[in-house]
């Protein structure tokens, strides 16, 4: 019976509460049964993420793979999902699932991950390359970025009507037009939702492969907010590196520049808010200003 890692512990009753610590002691039985009914022998280290284990094992014909179980939130429902229609296009295939436990065999990947890539610009355009592989139409019931643009408008409007900060009306003017706009012209194609560099292995089917997806419907272009949003603060002369590199991985996944540039201004607008609010602003908002008026 697996030892479940203290971090997730902590970080689960933390953010889960009763529900979650109920789960943490349900966990080691739920991978045990996930094991023999699957007939799956542990090979390796338990890892884990944010929302669940991983543990190495091998299937019945000794190839290697990962079992995954996670925590029980809608916003894992749908990671399962994508994988079955990306069928490892672009991304690690689903062996086995079981969607009452929130349980799946997953295809064996390596811990080296492109955030490990010194090029900055390679990095985004191997991103951008399989953002445009992984664009594919999202076939079955998937959660629609419409929303999140709406939602993002809603956020941006009220908090903006709350706090004080020395963020320029047109800077917030454009932000909730952009969204308004997102919101209304939405493909319905499949988003991984969640690509950052830590969540682009290498492999030995492909040279990367996208793990942990959200799943959602709609932009591609979407995809850019979370690839680059945790290196702002980074970034050297960040008003000419940013838009280079959102150029660059805009051309790789073949998007349209404005599109990309657009999400990626309203969700600064809407992090340079939430920062003015949570008394941040030293921490966060300067930065954000600069990504919000970019292009």
């Amino acid at each position: 019976m697996i030892e479940v890692p203290g971090a997730l512990v902590a970080e689960t009753s933390r953010r889960e509460g009763e529900r979650g610590r109920d789960w943490l002691e349900a966990l080691p039985g739920l991978v045990d049964r996930a094991l023999a009914r699957w007939g799956l022998t542990w090979s390796g280290g338990v890892m884990h993420g944010a929302v669940g284990v991983v543990v190495p094992v091998r299937r019945g014909d000794g190839t290697a793979a990962v079992l995954k179980v996670s925590f029980p939130h809608p916003g894992n429902v749908a990671e399962p999902k994508a994988l079955a229609v990306w069928a490892g296009r672009g991304a690690v295939r689903l062996l086995e699932n079981d969607a009452e436990v929130f349980a799946m065999v997953l295809e064996k990947v390596e811990h080296r991950s492109l955030a490990d890539l010194p090029d900055a610009v390679e990095r985004v355009v191997v991103a951008g390359r399989l953002n445009r592989r992984l664009a594919v139409p999202a076939v079955g019931e998937f959660p629609s970025l419409k929303g999140v643009a709406d939602e993002w408008a809603r956020e941006i409007e009220s908090r903006y009507g709350r706090v004080r900060t020395e963020l320029a009306d047109r800077l917030v003017g454009r932000a909730l037009e952009s969204c308004r706009e997102l919101a209304k012209e939405q493909p319905n194609l499949l988003v991984h939702g969640d690509m950052n560099f830590s969540n682009i292995l290498e492999a030995s089917r492909e040279p990367w492969l996208v793990v942990d997806p959200k799943g959602w419907a709609g932009d591609p272009a979407y995809d850019a907010v979370n690839l680059l949003r945790d290196r702002w603060h980074t970034m050297p002369d960040l008003a000419k590196t940013l838009p280079y590199q959102l150029a660059a991985f805009a051309d790789a996944a073949e998007l349209d520049r404005d599109r990309v540039i657009r999400w990626v201004q309203a969700c600064a607008v809407k992090d340079t808010l939430w920062s003015a609010e949570h008394g941040e602003q030293h921490v966060r908002a300067g930065v954000s200003e600069t990504v919000a008026g970019i292009g």
